[in-house]
């Protein structure tokens, strides 16, 4: 039963690693820059380390939410190639970050297209499943029916 999940399993698994792996980085920084808990400050390259983990930790709910619902609504391949892509993202981004402000950038911006075709996919399989489920309504069916050219028929 659960074998169709095991690929949105693995990228949930690799995304907790990830954010292990960010918060073991501000660790090891703050003992490098002796930057004791609570404070967040210190020099620059701490700083810009300590945002960028935030930063990532912010939106992983969002991220994982998207992931599953995606998953589960749409199709668990796309949602698993797309949190695979955002994941490589957020790592560019945390590494880019921890080196210049402006180095972020880039990733930040992959990154959220990426969170925007999750919510996308995500709306098309809630709203495909919903008007199944409410309407009797299969949207798929619907469209590839609009969409195939019907035979002429002699009259």
């Amino acid at each position: 039963m659960t074998d169709h999940l095991v690929g949105l399993g693995a990228v949930s698994v690799l995304a907790v690693m990830e954010q292990v792996y960010f918060s073991l980085q501000v660790v090891y920084a703050r003992r490098k820059y002796s930057v004791t808990p609570p404070s967040t400050t210190g020099p620059p390259e701490f700083e810009r380390l300590h945002r960028a983990q935030v930063n990532c930790t912010e939106y992983f709910p969002i991220f994982i939410t998207l992931l599953w619902t995606s998953g589960l609504f749409f199709h668990q391949g796309v949602s698993a190639l797309c949190g695979l892509l955002y994941l490589y993202s957020r790592y560019r981004y945390f590494n880019g970050y921890s080196q210049s402000s402006r180095q972020r950038l880039a990733p930040l911006y992959f990154g959220a297209t990426v969170l925007w075709a999750l919510i996308g996919f995500s709306s098309l399989g809630v709203l495909g499943s919903f008007s199944r489920l409410y309407a009797g309504v299969d949207l798929v069916d619907l469209a590839s029916s609009c969409l195939v050219p019907h035979a002429p028929v002699d009259l």
